[in-house]
């Protein structure tokens, strides 16, 4: 009895041995002649393969973000590429170049300079507010009959206007017929009062992002046919969310429409903030919160293909790009 126990047990151990042997010959012939490897997909058409997913889609966002080019503030793509990761030949080519001229070719470039301007009609252009507000001061400091009427405004615009040095705008601005009453100058708050898209209206709001040290991953505009309304921020689940100016809590809660739990803040005169896809609402109807109180934990429920929170700016109901308030 014990003798054919043990002739089993040795027939056991032999094909288990076997088996072993043979998926490690079948493991080693796929690390042979196969890699891991992603298929690309762009508005769902497959474009081409990519070896490191994180390198080109990094090298995505940095063009997104504007880095390329100076006084770009951010760039539009309405379909950003998706990522599927399979087992394929060691000698199929990857084109990540290639993928990365596609998305390239179908963005929009924003430029962000500053108008001055003279009675609110523009006259000339700089790249940033320090030499706009230099360009005033200079012209307070000679005593330029258009000092009062004079204001700064922030621009966004797919074309890039003709930018002055802060000599030639002072040159260009300058009128020597003196004023008799104290000059006043009007400076806009670049950040809040004139911050304003082509048919936005002026909020007279401070916003703050909803999450701390956020990466833009989809932003306001058309995308994938139809209108992405807010900003997309991605941010790991359970994520703190945060209120981005203080007002009342008027909604907190499920939402059908696909948004997921959803929280809206209302800061009166019709503006309304959005917090969509959240995993987790920390807060309820009718509470008053002050901007940097936590309204939810971000997440990805609702319509969403990742973990991020969604952000509106909104006026009578009417969505406004959020990156012309923060």
């Amino acid at each position: 009895m014990i003798r054919k126990g043990l002739i089993a047990l040795r027939a056991s151990v032999k094909f288990i041995s076997v088996f072993i042997l043979a998926a490690l010959l079948i493991i080693g012939v796929i690390i042979f002649l196969y890699k891991p490897i992603y298929e690309v997909y762009i508005g769902g058409e497959f474009v081409g393969y990519s070896e490191d997913k994180q390198k080109l889609q990094q090298k995505i966002n940095d063009y997104l973000d504007g880095d390329e080019e100076e006084h770009i503030a951010f760039v539009q793509v309405d379909n950003l590429p998706t990522y599927q990761l399979c087992m394929l030949k060691k000698d199929i080519v990857t084109n990540d170049d290639e993928i990365y001229s596609m998305v390239k070719e179908s963005g929009t470039a924003y430029y962000k300079y500053y108008a001055i301007a003279v009675n609110n009609e523009e006259q000339l252009y700089v790249s940033s507010f320090q030499e706009a507000q230099q360009a005033v001061d200079e012209l307070k400091a000679k005593n330029s009959s258009n000092v009062a009427g004079l204001s700064i405004a922030v621009k966004y615009s797919e074309e890039l206007g003709e930018l002055k040095q802060t000599e030639e705008a002072v040159a260009a601005l300058y009128n020597k017929k003196k004023v008799t009453s104290k000059a006043v100058i009007s400076s806009t708050n670049t950040s809040v009062a004139n911050a304003r898209s082509k048919t936005g209206p002026s909020i007279p709001i401070a916003f703050r992002y909803p999450v701390a040290s956020p990466r833009i991953s989809s932003r306001f505009g058309t995308r994938w046919g139809r209108q992405h309304a807010g900003l997309d921020l991605a941010v790991p689940t359970g994520t703190d969310v945060y209120a981005s100016a203080a007002g009342t809590v008027t909604f907190a809660g499920w939402n059908s429409g696909g948004y997921g739990y959803l929280v809206i803040i209302s800061h009166g005169n019709g503006v309304q903030t959005y917090y969509a896809h959240n995993s987790k609402i920390m807060c309820s109807v009718g509470q008053t919160v002050s901007a940097g109180d936590l309204v939810a934990k971000a997440g990805n429920t609702g319509r969403s293909y990742g973990s991020h929170c969604h952000f509106e700016i909104r006026v009578n109901g009417k969505a406004y790009n959020p990156e012309l308030y923060l």
